[in-house]
């Protein structure tokens, strides 16, 4: 089965699940845009680790674990809305609504902090 659905960026992404797996489509644009985002964060982290060897002061150590979280977040709050908008939706049009259990289980995960 697939769905489709208008991403945040006006681009289509859709989701399926055939015969059991699922799998996310996103389109490359979107991909394209997660993976920059994750290669920042990627560079952030590599930061922290030398701010820590240079025996940085710890407040501005703690400043950009801040802003890597941020970052992070905003990589999830992208795939969460593009499962919302296609995976979820489509599984309880079919009325499968005990995607909504998974779907808290994700928020529950999300808000562990």
């Amino acid at each position: 089965m697939n769905s489709e659905s208008l991403n945040s960026m006006g681009e289509i992404d859709s989701c399926c699940s055939s015969e059991g797996e699922r799998k996310s489509h996103h389109s490359d644009n979107v991909k394209n845009n997660l993976v920059t985002r994750l290669n920042r964060v990627e560079g952030q982290i590599r930061g922290i680790k030398g701010l820590i060897e240079k025996d940085t002061y710890c407040d501005d150590v703690i400043t950009q674990i801040a802003a890597t979280q941020s970052a992070l977040n905003s990589v999830a709050r992208i795939l969460l809305e593009g499962h919302l908008k296609s995976c979820v939706l489509e599984r309880i049009q079919e009325g499968d609504t005990e995607v909504l259990d998974e779907v808290l289980v994700t928020f529950q995960k999300l808000m562990k902090k």
